[in-house]
């Protein structure tokens, strides 16, 4: 008979009372390190991962941003080795698709909601800044979703002419712009602004309009045209 503590019914038994919560609430009221627990018991079958998976929220400091992490830190935390960092990035890009599903195919700016959804789970929580371009078409649909430019964490390099030439290659007759801060506070700096209003000016003459500017942040979003920045 094993002596092992994984083996132990008061392990099991914990695994299973956390799958059945989940069953009867879908997750209603879990507790993020018990999100993660729930992730952990397929990637980890014969340990206790409570710990493990309290030690991420401590040092990350939440689900998502424990998704968000780079794997090379994931790795640094006692019982998270390669497989299992790789199945957090999965989970982490099955998120990002999901919410890009919401988005696609149908008018942004009549799904709004959908749309700084979707910013918010592909970028605020990265490490780096990034700036992303949403291309849309005519009826303002989604053409395209692409990340032009991943910088430090506090800087991302744009060029205007980059993107109004993207946006000419695809087609699209409108862009919505996003971009992250690291810092977790969305509010636009000077730089922001500036660089916003120049990719206007040089979109304006070639047909193409730009939406918005969305800054996305573990603290929450900022729309430089809801606060008539642009």
């Amino acid at each position: 008979m094993s002596s092992d503590p994984a083996d132990s019914p008061d392990h099991l038994g914990h695994r299973e009372r956390l799958r059945t919560r989940f069953a009867e609430t879908s997750g209603e009221g879990l507790a993020d390190y018990e999100f993660l627990e729930l992730l952990l018991f397929r990637a980890i079958p014969r340990r206790d991962v409570k710990p493990i998976a309290k030690r991420l929220i401590r040092r990350f400091g939440s689900f998502a941003e424990v998704l968000a992490a780079p794997p090379h830190l994931l790795t640094e935390i006692d019982g998270v080795g390669e497989s299992v960092a790789l199945d957090l990035k999965v989970v982490e890009a099955a998120g990002r698709r999901l919410a890009r599903g919401s988005v696609a195919k149908r008018p942004v700016l009549s799904s709004w909601s959908a749309v700084l959804e979707y910013c918010r789970t592909a970028m605020a929580f990265a490490d780096r800044e990034e700036f992303r371009l949403l291309f849309l078409d005519k009826r303002n649909a989604l053409i395209a979703d692409e990340v032009q430019q991943r910088g430090t964490v506090d800087h991302t390099p744009v060029y205007p002419r980059e993107v109004v030439k993207r946006a000419l290659e695809l087609a699209a007759t409108a862009v919505i712009l996003v971009h992250n801060h690291p810092s977790g506070d969305p509010t636009p700096s000077s730089a922001d602004i500036s660089m916003t209003r120049q990719i206007i000016d040089v979109a304006k003459p070639l047909g193409i309009a730009v939406h918005d500017h969305i800054i996305v942040g573990r603290e929450g979003h900022a729309s430089m045209k809801g606060l008539r920045l642009i």
